[in-house]
């Protein structure tokens, strides 16, 4: 049996918060000071786990309740064995999520919470408030009692009087305060049109990191919160991985496609399949020796200039793709348009194996959970298959006359008309694969 230590789960009552800054914060604090600590992403998120990952240097894992199994999770869950503590991050407030069940719950952390059994650790906002402050806590144990409260960190904490006050509020609502944060501009992230500038673009990163940690380990108890910690309930056995595309795949990766769950590239290997990246950046196409080729979501709009000059990826692909099939996500679909029409209107050329053409001109949030029902195989799945998914971007179809790859429907069962297309050897879905659907 895996040996998984005790863990807790990192949550707020809503975005914005704080809770990212103080998950780097403690995961780099507990590191410098000597502990392992595996980190995990509640719900469908690519930007946060890839600054868990430079934080504690292990990889973050999304464990999602939506659209996983419980074996599922417990099997993720595994990648702390051997660790000293499990810190899972919330992803907006607790209890939110989409308004009907999925595999295991709606996506909400409070989901997670009480499937796993980690106790909470809420970080407030507590600027403009005191002790009024201690209601809040107390509303999100008495609205999930399944749930356990650890204590709170206290956030943007304005003086030494302001904190005294805010500590009066909880200890007579009898809620422990684990931290209180001045504020501290230094340690924030910047952020970008579709939430935090990625791990990899963030220039000072090792400083931010090294002052977050400091910066928490100076105003919380590091002590009382390992002590927090609680074991999983879960029980360990096996799990249904996603079966690999192929046996050889070759893998956009770059500044423009790098939006990959890290449990379908592990998924993948343990199924003896071998990834081969390339990069369309650097004009490269896929390896010839590959038996399929992936192109995963990520930021194309940004390098939309540079992908339209890139002569020889786009002759590549299409070589590749008149043999052997290829399949992209959201930013990797729309790459394998026939064009990109970006925010200032500019129509930049794309590989064309799809006649799909994309525009940011008119900017209009595309958010959600997916479920679709394949009308014809994709890489790794066959027809009549359901796939969960969830989509996340502002682009807009402009012309998609190829056929529809799939009938998808959002978590409410709603139809959704971004149905993904097909052509040839060619395929593509707006929705990022989080996993097969079991119910």
């Amino acid at each position: 049996m895996p040996a998984i230590p005790g863990g807790l789960i990192i949550s707020a009552p809503a975005s914005g918060t704080g809770k990212t800054t103080v998950t780097l914060g403690l995961l780099a604090a507990f590191r410098a000071a000597g502990l392992t600590v595996q980190p995990f992403k509640s719900g469908p998120d690519y930007i946060d786990p890839a600054f868990h990952t430079a934080a504690s240097g292990r990889v973050s894992v999304n464990l999602d309740t939506w659209a996983m199994p419980e074996a599922r999770i417990a099997g993720l869950i595994t990648a702390a064995d051997g660790t000293d503590l499990v810190i899972a991050e919330g992803s907006m407030g607790l209890c939110d999520g989409v308004a009907a069940k999925g595999e295991t719950g709606i996506g909400a952390s409070a989901d997670l919470a009480e499937l796993t059994g980690w106790p909470i650790i809420l970080v407030l906002d507590v600027s403009g408030q005191a002790q009024s402050a201690a209601a809040t806590a107390l509303g999100f144990a008495a609205m999930r009692p399944g749930i356990r409260i650890a204590g709170v960190i206290l956030n943007r904490v304005a003086s030494p009087r302001h904190e005294a006050l805010v500590r009066d509020g909880m200890a007579q609502a009898g809620v422990t305060v684990l931290g209180a944060l001045p504020r501290k501009a230094s340690i924030e992230l910047p952020e970008r049109h579709l939430g935090l500038v990625q791990a990899d673009e963030t220039s000072d990163l090792a400083r931010i990191l090294q002052d977050a940690g400091a910066f928490v380990a100076e105003n919380c108890d590091l002590t009382a919160i390992q002590n927090a910690a609680a074991p999983t309930r879960l029980a360990f056995g096996a799990m249904r991985r996603c079966p690999p595309p192929g046996q050889r795949i070759a893998l956009a990766r770059d500044a423009a496609f790098s939006f990959t769950y890290p449990h379908l590239l592990a998924d993948w290997r343990a199924q003896g399949a071998e990834v081969l990246p390339f990069s369309p950046l650097a004009d490269q196409g896929p390896d010839d020796s590959a038996d399929c080729c992936w192109l995963p979501g990520g930021y194309p709009e940004l390098h939309a200039g540079q992908l339209a000059a890139a002569d020889g990826f786009r002759r590549k692909i299409n070589a590749f793709a008149q043999t052997r099939p290829v399949h992209g996500e959201c930013g990797g679909y729309m790459a394998m348009g026939a064009a990109l029409i970006d925010a200032k209107g500019v129509r930049h050329q794309m590989a064309g194996l799809l006649q799909l053409v994309t525009s940011y001109e008119k900017r209009r949030m595309h958010l959600g959970y997916r479920l679709a029902t394949l009308a014809a195989p994709i890489p790794g799945f066959a027809t009549s298959a359901q796939l969960r998914g969830h989509e996340f971007h502002y682009s807009t179809i402009i012309e998609q006359p190829d056929m529809p790859l799939a009938s998808v429907v959002d978590a409410t069962g709603a139809p959704v008309p971004e149905t993904g297309s097909r052509q040839g050897n060619a395929s593509g879905t707006y929705f990022h694969l989080i996993g097969e659907a079991s119910t």
